[in-house]
């Protein structure tokens, strides 16, 4: 596949290597909208990126439109060479590899569980925050 006017042009290994951050990146995502809520325990200000996350990651899971990171990493993977998986992210890096295809139902409960009491506790300390030391 040409690459377009005005773009530079790369190895096929440096295409792996973009695709593989995407990858890492979209990984990252994952983690972050089941444990973000956690986070903004410490850091409130997290909330700010976090409901907006969980909002695209729930329309993915419910409508089942497809997360923009794939694409993308399908397109690098192909410029470098490879043959790219049809599938999505979770179908291919995580379902039936980190943890067993029958585990999804559960795994979603305890994220959307996760979320729920990161918000809460986040919600609370906001409230409510620690006193400060003298």
């Amino acid at each position: 596949m040409p690459a377009a006017a005005g773009w530079p042009t790369f190895g096929p290994v440096a295409y792996r290597a973009l695709a593989d951050a995407v990858v890492i990146a979209h990984f990252a995502f994952v983690v972050f909208v089941a444990v973000g809520g956690l986070l903004a325990w410490r850091w409130p200000r997290v909330l700010w990126l976090h409901v907006p996350a969980v909002i695209w990651g729930l329309g993915i899971v419910t409508v089942g439109y497809q997360c923009p990171l794939t694409p993308l990493e399908q397109w690098l993977r192909r410029l470098g060479g490879d043959h790219p998986s049809d599938t999505g992210f979770i179908d291919r890096y995580v379902e039936g590899v980190i943890y067993p295809e029958r585990y999804t139902s559960l795994l979603r409960a305890l994220a959307a569980m996760l979320i729920v009491v990161g918000w809460t506790g986040a919600l609370v300390r906001l409230r409510h925050p620690a006193p400060r030391a003298p």
